[in-house]
């Protein structure tokens, strides 16, 4: 037996190791793992160029858990090692230029990783203590034993090995037994070992018999090794993907709509199969889908940064031998050639989208809803795939057709162009609580898109920054015929004095809750005697503040409508008539109150005017403002009149929770009074 010390001049080195190299201690599992299928590639290698001639045998790689030796083992048949090898590998190799390293990278540890073949010292991050017994393929030579308990020193004896290969023991440290139960090993083999190109053992198959689950004494193997991804393209069928699909995600119960299958070997190497699932109309989802690998070596399932943002939404794997085995997501995007790999995979994502856009339109149609979210989060979210997008994303209007940007806008553009040259696009956000406004739209000649996705808002006005001279409104955003702005332009009925006097009464029966603007305008008989819109501009901005993306001050404050009221409808004209009838010579008294002094005021506001104010006399100052006084007091009892009768008219009530009942917007107790109010109308 011979005694070494490990080749560094620091006894840093593993406090580094054990507390730094890696940000989860698990990783120790997919690190000797690694190592052991490198091993038994290297045999396979050496084997194909004739410089193994032995027996292969049964390449599995088995791993053993004895708790109560407190001891988890891994083991090989590859290529295994000599003494020499051990020491040179183990020893030596790791650290060269140790005090350098230390120094260098003790507060850096993503940039370990990868650079100094340290993956085995992650195994002293979970032991107390760790055994090597290799013994090397070529003939003549013996077995060897290594032991090191965390500290630079080390043993290294002859030992007792028959078969080739290398067996790992740790000796599992007290505060990491967690690592010594069955359930956890599995479950860590399962998470970054279920698709080694080695077959990995580990525990034992079992069967239901008689109504319980009894070991068959067969190895339990836990990977696939050949998975679908490494396979060529021309090799898989439909089904094939399908079933690879099922066993990523075996929890699914749906389907996926189609995949990618990535097969790149320049100028980087890049291998895969993305899945679009169905995303439906809900983006909160989780994002955890792509697994990313290295040779079939689990990396990460958390691809945020590493892959464009709007990708994250799709499922499956991606596998390049260029990406560093590193578990810090930090370190991955700061690599060049994960770079290159985003920007590959953007651009084949969206070449596929659009080549199943052009080879099956029909059918990609079909999938449209199930597309839409997808699309719009990537358009919203990278100005290159807007620029391929734009030619696959479609519009769907409320009958269910679809359109491209340019088909939609040749449909449209005749019917649907204002007086300035802007084309308008109509949408809805809900078909059943906007109908009364998307009927009146139509009955113009006018088509309404339907726009009732998570990102609508925020598309939309992305949209109305890219399409020139186009605008998009909501049917409800105006009356029909201020929607689209024509030179024709209806005149109302109703002078300004009248509707001054009007204000007041349907202002006393609206909600008080909400912010309500009255106004008047020139409409057809035949429409509706009023009509609750809301703001375009305000409206979408509360709607995008409540997604996010920097419109926080919009959604703070509180919502406002329009009640517009049609100046030439019938039942309006009839409340004013009833209006003149019960309060009209009330009305006319304080109008005579206020004429007089109406022009007082315009008398003393004459004699102010071209004076400074220190040259106006206090008894002029106090005049005018006596009068202001008492044109305010009138004003306010002429409103206060107005309000009363207004509150006590069926009729108004009845007008406005009409337009309140057509936006969705009368519910509960209110609802139930307009129901019983109904009835008593219709009795008398």
């Amino acid at each position: 037996m011979s005694k070494g010390k490990i080749n560094i001049t620091t006894e840093n080195i593993f406090p580094i190791i054990k507390k730094f190299l890696y940000s989860d201690h698990e990783i120790f599992l997919r690190e000797l793992i690694s190592n052991a299928v490198d091993a038994t590639q290297k045999l396979k290698t050496l084997a194909s160029a004739g410089d193994f001639k032995g027996e292969m045998g049964d390449l599995t790689i088995n791993v053993k858990i004895d708790k109560e030796a407190k001891t988890l083992t891994f083991s090989d048949n590859g290529i295994g090692m000599t003494g020499e090898e051990i020491q040179k590998y183990i020893a030596e190799l790791a650290f060269s230029g140790a005090e350098e390293f230390v120094e260098k990278y003790k507060d850096k540890a993503n940039a370990i990783i990868g650079h100094f073949g340290l993956g085995f010292y992650s195994s002293f991050m979970v032991s107390e203590r760790v055994e090597i017994v290799s013994k090397s393929y070529r003939e003549d030579t013996k077995a060897a034993r290594w032991i090191c308990d965390g500290s630079p020193e080390y043993s290294l004896e002859e030992a007792e090995k028959q078969q080739r290969g290398t067996d790992i023991i740790l000796h599992i440290a007290e505060d990491s037994v967690e690592f010594l139960e069955d359930s956890k090993i599995d479950a860590l083999l399962s998470k970054y070992c279920k698709f080694l190109p080695i077959p990995i053992a580990f525990g034992e198959e079992t069967d239901w018999k008689d109504g319980k689950e009894e070991k068959t004494g067969k190895l339990k193997i836990i990977n696939n090794t050949e998975p679908a991804w490494t396979k060529k393209p021309a090799d898989l069928k439909d089904e094939d993907y399908k079933d690879f699909y099922r066993e990523l995600y075996p929890m699914s119960f749906e389907e996926p709509l189609f995949n990618i299958h990535l097969n790149v070997d320049y100028p980087f190497n890049l291998t895969g199969i993305l899945y679009f699932p169905r995303i439906k109309k809900n983006l909160e989802i989780q994002k955890n889908k792509i697994q990313l690998f290295s040779n079939q070596v689990f990396v990460t399932d958390s691809v945020e940064g590493i892959v464009p943002e709007f990708l994250t939404l799709l499922h499956g794997v991606l596998d390049s031998p260029d990406i560093p085995l590193n578990v810090s997501r930090s370190y991955l995007q700061s690599d060049q050639n994960v770079k290159k790999i985003s920007s590959h995979i953007n651009k084949k994502v969206s070449d596929r989208l659009k080549q199943i856009f052009k080879d099956s339109r029909e059918d990609f149609e079909k999938k449209w809803d199930d597309l839409k979210l997808f699309i719009q989060y990537g358009i919203l979210s990278d100005e290159k795939f807007y620029e391929r997008a734009k030619e696959f994303c479609l519009l769907k209007n409320t009958d269910g057709k679809v359109f491209s940007f340019d088909e939609y806008r040749e449909v449209v553009k005749i019917n649907q162009t204002d007086k300035h040259e802007n084309v308008i696009y109509l949408y809805t956000t809900s078909p059943s609580d906007q109908y009364t406004f998307i009927q009146e739209a139509k009955d113009k000649g006018y088509d309404v898109l339907l726009m009732d996705g998570q990102l609508d808002s925020h598309f939309i006005h992305h949209l109305e920054s890219k399409l020139e001279k186009t605008q998009f409104r909501r049917v409800d955003a105006e009356i029909v015929s201020k929607l689209i702005e024509k030179d024709e332009k209806e005149e109302s009925k109703l002078s300004q004095e009248q509707k001054d006097e009007l204000i007041p009464v349907f202002r006393s029966q609206l909600p008080l809750e909400t912010n309500y603007t009255v106004m008047f305008e020139g409409m057809s008989e035949a429409a509706q005697p009023m009509i609750i819109t809301q703001s375009e501009f305000m409206r979408r901005m509360k709607e995008m503040a409540h997604l996010g993306g920097g419109m926080g001050f919009y959604g703070e404050l509180p919502d406002s409508y329009n009640l517009v009221v049609n100046a030439n409808h019938p039942l309006i004209h009839s409340v004013m008539k009833q209006k003149d009838e019960a309060i009209g010579e009330q009305i006319k008294n304080i109008e005579a109150e206020i004429i007089p002094l109406e022009s007082d005021k315009t008398d003393l506001e004459t004699l102010k005017k071209g004076k400074k104010e220190e040259e106006i006399d206090q008894i002029e100052k106090d005049k005018l403002e006596e009068v202001e006084s008492k044109i305010r007091e009138l004003k306010d009892k002429k409103e206060g009149l107005l309000n009363d009768y207004g509150k006590q008219n069926k009729v108004v009530k009845q007008l406005i929770d009409l337009a309140l009942l057509a936006n969705g917007m009368l519910k509960g107790e209110d609802l139930t009074r307009f129901v019983k109010r109904s009835v008593e109308l219709i009795e008398q």
